[in-house]
């Protein structure tokens, strides 16, 4: 029944994005890894927005918040804020090129990232570091796979 209707994939999609967010990789490497949960709400949010929303952006957002030992909340708030503008558009963000959703991307994990920034600056007085916003870069490049994978494990398990 999972199976059939997409729930579980859909399920382990979040679950390796959590994982990948917190794996351990080179410590070289480590300011540039992606932002992995954001990357794989957008693929959903402007894919199948009738199943994905901000119920599951919320709880996703929680989840992270949790697993990164920050406020919590912070991570929720930024991944909503984040997700309304590829929830609002997606029609639109869908008929783009691989090419404007890679910018698209960019600037919505840029929203995400600075949102996240304020909020711990604020409430934990976190200092500015250029190599915080390294991801939005690094994400931003990595989209057109990141999409082209997403799609064909969308299509194999049939989610709609």
């Amino acid at each position: 029944m999972w199976i059939k209707s997409g729930l579980l994939p859909l399920l382990l999609s979040y679950v390796v994005a959590l994982v990948l967010t917190v794996m351990p990789i080179p410590a070289m490497f480590e300011p540039w890894r992606p932002d992995w949960i954001s990357l794989v709400l957008i693929y959903w949010l402007i894919a199948i927005p009738h199943r994905v929303g901000f119920g599951t952006v919320l709880i996703l957002g929680l989840l992270t918040d949790i697993l990164m030992g920050t406020t919590f909340g912070i991570y929720a708030t930024a991944l909503v804020v984040m997700a309304y503008p590829a929830l609002r558009h997606f029609q639109r963000i869908r008929n783009y090129s691989l090419t404007q959703q890679l910018l698209i991307v960019g600037v919505l994990i840029l929203i995400k990232r600075a949102l996240v920034y304020e909020l711990e600056h604020v409430l934990n007085d976190a200092v500015f570091n250029w190599p915080y916003f390294y991801p939005v870069l690094s994400s931003a490049i990595i989209w057109p796979w990141v999409f082209l994978v997403m799609r064909r494990y969308r299509r194999r398990y049939l989610i709609r």
